[in-house]
């Protein structure tokens, strides 16, 4: 028997035993697939082969193809993982959340997975979607390496919130997405015309006004663009380009690098589900409250340093409404926002489930007041919950002098209007 076989076929069993326990399903992949990973290279020692060489032997043999669907199927743990709602609403939404990440891993290792000739794109949109999305934001990522350097050159656009990180890693592998290098909008030097020039590099090259920073595992570029008022606040124009060993000229196609991005695409599916159905059930010790989520824990996985994050599960009865009051700090920004239980945003397309700081109607006092309810209770900064009874949410406030909790209630909704 292939022992190969035998651990793709333990690790997707162990995935669905897994998920029924309070052990880490999404650790345990992990290490599944390292432990695969580092046999087929002890294997390749024992024969003499190449990286390359085996990866032509597991494309032509149908290996390749075999675990990539394997390990799609074993990401399916997360719709049962602990916690997880079992009803047909919450299962569908699951299953089609699966796909959006398998979109969003395609998208980006198997067409803009080249670091010679990066392409910034936007992979997290208004349709796919994981981790607390943020419906004020447009993400743009692009492939990157610590080997080169790199010049991204556009215009500045009027968006409040601008910030560049560079990141090694992904949800599919240990240690989620660490930053290496992070530069925000107000420590960079703009030109008169609104030009502006960043430098990507592992050393600062001489006479660079804005640099930031890559390591030599660098894998990815993530820009984060927050607009306040969607209707007039304008993008920045952005382009990347390698300025090092050659230029912009991309590479061939491989058989490593198709071989290497199947294995990418799987296990982010695998492991960014298990992350998130790990933080939703965890959300549940706290629901209807909005404490403050761990800055390491949101760090290590992606988020903005400059962001105080507070991530939260809620629930509603029919008759039900959520109410949040606080009191805004001096900050660049902040949002509140309705996701389902797999961390998407709620369909902001067509549905009011998002308040900002532009868009809230502010007290006298300058506190705000949100609430949440399944119809409308004839308040303002009413937030809908477009047909859901359960799922997360996240507030968020960005650059602030002071990180307020916000107090929840919940109360009948025949009863807001009296408070």
């Amino acid at each position: 028997i292939d022992p190969r076989l035998v651990a793709v076929a333990a690790g997707g069993l162990g995935l669905l035993l897994l998920a029924r326990s309070k052990i880490s399903a999404r650790r345990v992949i992990v290490g599944l697939l390292d432990l695969h990973r580092r046999f087929n290279l002890l294997l390749l020692r024992l024969r003499g082969s190449s990286e390359e060489d085996e990866a032509a032997r597991r494309l032509a043999d149908g290996t390749a193809w075999e675990e990539f669907c394997d390990t799609l199927k074993a990401a399916g743990a997360a719709m049962v993982a602990s916690g997880t709602p079992r009803d047909a609403f919450n299962q569908a939404e699951g299953a089609r959340y699966l796909t959006r990440v398998l979109r969003m891993g395609l998208m980006a290792f198997m067409e803009h997975n080249d670091p010679q000739a990066p392409i910034l794109h936007c992979v997290c949109n208004d349709i796919a979607k994981m981790g607390s999305d943020n419906p004020d934001n447009y993400y743009q990522t692009a492939a990157i390496s610590g080997k080169y350097t790199y010049r991204l050159h556009g215009t500045r656009g009027t968006v409040r919130v601008l910030s560049f990180g560079t990141q090694k890693g992904h949800y599919g592998q240990g240690g989620g997405l660490p930053p290496t290098g992070f530069l925000e909008a107000s420590q960079l030097h703009v030109g008169p015309d609104g030009s502006l020039e960043i430098i990507l590099s592992v050393t600062r090259p001489d006479g660079a006004r804005n640099w930031l920073p890559m390591e030599l595992e660098s894998g990815t570029l993530i820009i984060r663009q927050t607009r306040q008022d969607h209707a007039a606040d304008k993008l920045a124009e952005l382009q990347i380009e390698r300025i090092s060993d050659g230029g912009q000229m991309p590479s061939y196609l491989t058989a490593k690098a198709v071989d290497d991005g199947l294995k990418n695409v799987s296990t982010l599916v695998a492991g960014a589900s298990m992350l998130f159905a790990r933080w939703a059930n965890g959300f549940r010790a706290h629901p209807n409250q909005l404490p403050q989520f761990d800055p390491a824990v949101s760090l290590a996985a992606g988020g903005d340093p400059t962001i105080a994050y507070y991530h939260s599960f809620w629930q509603l009865g029919p008759d039900e409404a959520l109410v949040i009051d606080a009191t805004p700090p001096t900050c660049e920004y902040w949002n509140f926002q309705l996701n389902n239980y797999w961390m998407e945003s709620l369909d902001y397309r067509y549905y009011n489930i998002n308040i900002n700081k532009h868009t809230a109607q502010y007290r006298p006092d300058g506190s705000v007041r949100i609430v949440v309810a399944h119809s409308d209770p004839g308040v303002p900064n009413w937030l809908t919950t477009a047909g859901h009874a359960l799922g997360t949410m996240c507030f968020r406030w960005v650059r602030a002098d002071a990180h307020p909790q916000p107090a929840t209630r919940v109360v009948k909704v025949a009863d807001i209007k009296a408070l």
